[in-house]
C-alpha cells in the first residue's frame, strides 16, 4: 500500500542549531500514527514543516511525499476519494499559493494551545466559517455559516446555533479545544496533525477529547498524525507508534509492541518514568535515559 503521507531524511536547521537530523516516517491511509518524546525533542518542528509553517529562519532538507496532489497542488482525487495510483508531490517543493490549497483543505492541524489558536476578538463561528470558507469561495454567508454550526454540533458544543456569535473567553478549555478541532475537520481533510491536543486539558476533559478524536477518525476514515510526550495517551490512539528523541526516530512499532516490549533504552526509560499505583513514592521518580549525563555536565 502506497503511504499517504513518506517524510524522507527531513533534516531541519535554525541557524547553528539542528532541530531534526533525518527523520524518516511514513502514514498510511486511515492509520493513526503516534509521534512521542520529551520536550525540545523535534516532534512539533515535524509537524510544522509538514504544511510550510516554519517560516524563513528555518533550513529544511529531505523529502515530505503526499498522495492526491498534482504540481500546481490540485487535488487529483474528487473531495471524499482515494488518490491511490496519483503521482506523490513532494510538498517542501510545492510554490506557496499550491502549498495553501493542500494546507486546511487536505491535510489540517489542531494546535496545541486554544487560547494562542484562537482570535480572541472574533467570534468563534465566524473563526470556522472562515475555514470553510478559505476552500469553497463560492458559499454565501448564510451557507458559510450553516456549515460553521454543523462543524460545532459535530465536536458537541452544546446549543451550537446560539453560541455561534460567542467569543473564545465565554468557552471552557476542554470546548476552546473542541472549537479547534471543528475547524480542523469542516473542511473533510484526509490527513489530521493532533500536537499536543489534550496538554492544557485536566483529566476527564482529556479522556471526552481523546473519545471524540477518535469518534470523528472512525467515522471519517481519517488518517492522523497524534503528537504528545505522553506515551500513555498515544497508546489509547494511535495503532503505531514512532518514538523521538534529540531530532531522530530511535523506534517505531505498533503501539502494543512498544508499549509491553520496547527495543531502545530511550523507550524503556520513558515507559519506566511513568508513576503508577505501584510506584514507591519515597524514592524519586526515575529518570529518562540521558538525563543523568546530562545533569553531570551542567
Amino acid at each position: 500500500m502506497a503511504a499517504l503521507l513518506e517524510i524522507r531524511e527531513l533534516r531541519i536547521r535554525f541557524a547553528a542549531a539542528q532541530a531534526v537530523r533525518g527523520v524518516s516516517l511514513r502514514i498510511d491511509e486511515g492509520e493513526v500514527l503516534g509521534l512521542v518524546g520529551e520536550s525540545g525533542s523535534g516532534k512539533s518542528v515535524t509537524a510544522l514543516a509538514i504544511l510550510g509553517l516554519l517560516g524563513a529562519s528555518a533550513r529544511v532538507e529531505g523529502q515530505i511525499l503526499w498522495q492526491g496532489v498534482g504540481a500546481d497542488g490540485r487535488e487529483e482525487a474528487a473531495s471524499g476519494g482515494s488518490a491511490r495510483g496519483t503521482a506523490a508531490t513532494d510538498l517542501l517543493r510545492l510554490p506557496e499559493a499550491a502549498l495553501r490549497r493542500v494546507r486546511g483543505r487536505q491535510i489540517a492541524m489542531i494546535f496545541q494551545e486554544p487560547m494562542t489558536a484562537l482570535n480572541p476578538v472574533m467570534t468563534i463561528g465566524r473563526q470556522v466559517a472562515e475555514c470553510a470558507e478559505a476552500h469553497s469561495p463560492s458559499w454565501t454567508g448564510r451557507e458559510s455559516r450553516r456549515q460553521a454550526i454543523a462543524a460545532l454540533e459535530a465536536v458537541a458544543i452544546p446549543d451550537a446555533a446560539r453560541r455561534y456569535g460567542d467569543y473564545p473567553h465565554q468557552f471552557s478549555g476542554g470546548q476552546r479545544q473542541r472549537i479547534l478541532i471543528a475547524m480542523a475537520l469542516i473542511n473533510r481533510p484526509r490527513l489530521l496533525i493532533a500536537d499536543e491536543p489534550t496538554t492544557a486539558l485536566d483529566v476527564t476533559v482529556q479522556a471526552q477529547v481523546l473519545e471524540l478524536l477518535k469518534d470523528l477518525q472512525r467515522q471519517h476514515g481519517l488518517a492522523m498524525l497524534f503528537i504528545s510526550h505522553d506515551l500513555a495517551v498515544v497508546g489509547q490512539v494511535a495503532s503505531r507508534i514512532a518514538v523521538m528523541r534529540a531530532g531522530l526516530v530511535v523506534e517505531t512499532g505498533p503501539s502494543e509492541r512498544l508499549l509491553t516490549a520496547p527495543e531502545h533504552e530511550y523507550t524503556r526509560s520513558l515507559l519506566a518514568a511513568v508513576p503508577t499505583l505501584r510506584t514507591d513514592r519515597n524514592r524519586p521518580l526515575a529518570m529518562v535515559a540521558g538525563q543523568e549525563t546530562a545533569q553531570k555536565t551542567q
